[in-house]
């Protein structure tokens, strides 16, 4: 009779497939230790064979034993020249991450868009601080016009930039000319002609 993987004891790092956790699980079947040493290189080598190494060589030769001790629920017994992860390392938890208020008074530019224009609101006047102000003004009305496709006016940029940030960042058209974005046309499904 087949037996199906939902049947089957649920895979750990299910990446590596059933074929290694099945290797795994005969390897802590061993007794011998040299032995199931051994048998754990070599299933290391075949995890490297499924993942080879995109950088740091040693690092991932490193991760992959990590791996293999976390398939093996922290029982593998073998020598290493390194030490292995310790399972109390994944018992801590990571401090919550503090989120804004979520509320931006103009939804079409969102929070973050917000906040870095507070930000630039803040910052000495110079070069650096003009650069960032017409960036960011670039990038109001590119958001804009995704959603008012007809157009937009560079001062209706320049007076939500000077309502953002309470009179701080004030910008002349007469000074300033913001880019000229054009909405791309979609394109259309063409038939090929029979030659």
């Amino acid at each position: 009779m087949l037996t199906y993987n939902n049947h089957m004891k649920q895979l750990v790092l299910p990446e590596y497939g059933r074929n290694i956790q099945n290797m795994l699980d005969h390897c802590l079947t061993i007794e011998d230790k040299d032995e199931r040493t051994r048998c754990a290189r070599s299933i290391v080598d075949a995890m490297s064979i499924l993942f080879p190494s995109q950088g740091d060589q040693k690092a991932n030769r490193r991760k992959l034993w990590d791996h293999l001790a976390i398939m093996s629920d922290f029982k593998l017994d073998i020598d290493l020249p390194f030490e292995l992860v310790k399972p109390e390392e994944f018992d801590k938890v990571p401090e919550p991450v503090a989120l804004g208020s979520g509320h931006a008074r103009r939804r079409v530019y969102g929070c973050h868009l917000e906040l870095m224009v507070q930000e630039a609101a803040k910052m000495e006047p110079g070069e650096e601080r003009d650069a960032l102000v017409i960036l960011l003004a670039n990038h109001m009305k590119k958001l804009m016009l995704a959603v008012n496709p007809e157009g937009v006016d560079d001062e209706k940029i320049f007076s939500d930039l000077y309502e953002m940030t309470d009179g701080a960042i004030r910008l002349d058209p007469a000074d300033v000319q913001l880019h000229e974005f054009k909405i791309a046309p979609v394109p259309g499904k063409k038939k090929k002609k029979k030659g």
